[in-house]
């Protein structure tokens, strides 16, 4: 069973390469069977690496200097819930609004399941879209 600092070191990791826009990071804290579902993305729920790529690959050009901010965490055994909020500028069409290099923040919330080695094995995330909208409408 992983350890509470052994999940936030490996989502924290994977934040870190998030904020730096590096793809191959983001995927790399991902296990190669990963479930990758960010609720209500037009694609749908994904599975494997290959295909959570296609998301990160289709929304970090539309945010640029992201920081997330974690707000609580709950931990269970090989999984964590995380509140968190997201700040930095909408510079494309994030979750199809137009961004017109706007500041944006919103909440996020995480749900992630672990494998034993401490790989992200499930990735479950929902966005406040209302607050997107809001901003960028």
């Amino acid at each position: 069973m992983l350890t509470r600092e052994q999940m936030d070191q490996k989502l924290d990791e994977h934040f870190g390469y998030e904020a730096r826009d590096d793809i191959e990071g983001v995927v790399g804290t991902l296990d190669e069977n990963i479930e990758h579902d960010v609720v209500g993305w037009p694609g749908g729920p994904s599975k494997g690496r290959d295909q959570a790529r296609a998301f990160y690959e289709a929304t970090f050009p539309d945010l640029a200097d992201g920081q997330v901010t974690s707000r609580r965490r709950l931990y269970g055994e090989n999984f964590m819930v995380d509140d968190s909020t997201w700040s930095g500028i909408a510079k494309g069409r994030p979750f199809g609004f137009e961004g017109r290099n706007r500041p944006l923040q919103f909440r996020l919330l995480h749900v992630l399941e672990f494998t034993d080695r401490g790989d992200i094995a499930r990735e479950n995330v929902w966005l406040d879209i209302a607050a997107i909208q809001q901003q960028l409408s």
